[in-house]
């Protein structure tokens, strides 16, 4: 095992396209590092520049002590598990799990004693006489975790590996994913789109947009605290609600924004309008859907677009007069079991005002309001 740190790292085509764009991230020997951001964003080139499939145009990638640039992929001991399994399909699942130690000339009781040890950290000692297209989409990519990590990598890189998995199977193979790490302490970087693994599955989590990092954290910190507006609006299912709005004082010198012709007081731990000198200035306020309350009165007035009941909860989407556009504001609420609410229906909602997190015009987060 190893760490691995990317320091000021670029790569763009010969086209022009710039695909990631003075990315620096440090991974620690042991952790598990995920990958996050939409399509396009650069996470699989990456995740392929760390590989040695892709050559980096500016800065360093760093294995270890070992500064791996102009290494080949075959120095760097680096595995890499695709979203497509990847298995040899005359191989059985013995033959891929020894492949990469024959190609190493490993002696074979060493072979043996390696390949009989991850068949049983992954439970597929039964499935090793099978061919590929014997076993099921789970039982394959578990063959495919153990031909990576058999070779005893410094580091193993994970692209969307549960991607081809139906939904059931991907919680499943996902907590053996994450059992398997912490009981190797294998150093791993793991792409995925799907934030939901990101949040269940990484010690941190980097979020990519545009080929740049927008924010690295702990998955807590990341759902609390975004850093900027591309975070708090991609990270969470559904994500943040983010409006404009202009910040304010109330006679009591509070800090507050309006919504709906109302006025919302934060709960700000810094200091009032005046002294932030953002009095009147236009902000973007976001909350969760978990921190907008139904009540029966006084409260700012809302109609209900459409519910989705999902049997333990149901998120209410909902539309709010705008301060600062013509077009009304757009939320989702989190309330508990079914709501019984139709389309249509005029409702009052009330924001946590500990929950109100803002951001400046440059998408980046004020020093006031939640965490």
């Amino acid at each position: 095992m190893a760490s691995l740190d990317i320091d000021h790292l670029d790569k763009t085509y010969p086209t022009g396209k710039r695909a990631l764009a003075d990315v620096t991230l440090a991974v620690a020997d042991g952790e598990l590092m995920v990958l996050v951001g939409p399509s396009g964003c650069g996470k699989s080139t990456l995740l392929r520049v760390i590989a040695g499939l892709e050559t980096a145009t500016g800065g360093t990638v760093r294995i270890g002590d070992r500064v791996v640039n102009d290494a080949s992929p075959q120095e760097r001991n680096v595995a890499m598990v695709f979203q497509d399994y990847a298995l040899y399909p005359h191989l059985s699942a013995r033959g891929n799990l020894e492949f990469p130690l024959k190609m190493r000339r490993t002696p074979k009781d060493e072979m043996e004693r390696r390949v009989e040890a991850i068949a049983k950290s992954l439970e597929i000692e039964r499935w090793l006489d099978r061919l590929p297209k014997q076993l099921s989409g789970g039982e394959r990519q578990r063959v495919a975790m153990g031909r990576a990590l058999v070779r005893e990598p410094s580091v193993s890189l994970l692209d969307e590996p549960l991607s081809n998995l139906d939904a059931r199977l991907r919680v499943q193979v996902r907590a053996e994913i994450k059992e398997l790490q912490r009981r190797l302490r294998t150093t791993m970087v793991y792409v995925t789109h799907d934030q939901v693994e990101a949040m269940t599955l990484g010690d941190r989590v980097a979020v990519l947009d545009a080929g740049q990092l927008r924010q690295v954290s702990a998955p807590a910190e990341l759902y609390s605290s975004p850093q900027n507006t591309f975070v708090a609006g991609f990270m969470g299912n559904p994500p943040m609600n983010l409006f404009a709005t202009r910040l304010g004082a109330t006679s009591q010198g509070a800090l507050a924004v309006r919504l709906g012709g109302r006025e919302v007081a934060l709960a700000s731990r810094k200091a009032d309008a005046a002294a932030l000198r953002t009095d009147g200035e236009p902000v973007t306020a976001g909350i969760r859907p978990e921190s907008i309350k139904l009540v029966e009165r006084d409260g700012i007035p809302a109609t209900v677009e459409h519910v989705e009941n999902l049997g333990h909860e149901t998120l209410v989407h909902l539309t709010v007069a705008s301060e600062a556009a013509a077009e009304p504001v757009r939320m989702v609420a989190r309330v508990g079991g079914m709501s019984g609410l139709d389309s249509g229906a005029a409702v009052t909602i009330t924001l946590d005002p500990a929950a109100i997190h803002l951001f400046g015009a440059d998408g980046n987060r004020l020093g006031v309001g939640a965490g």
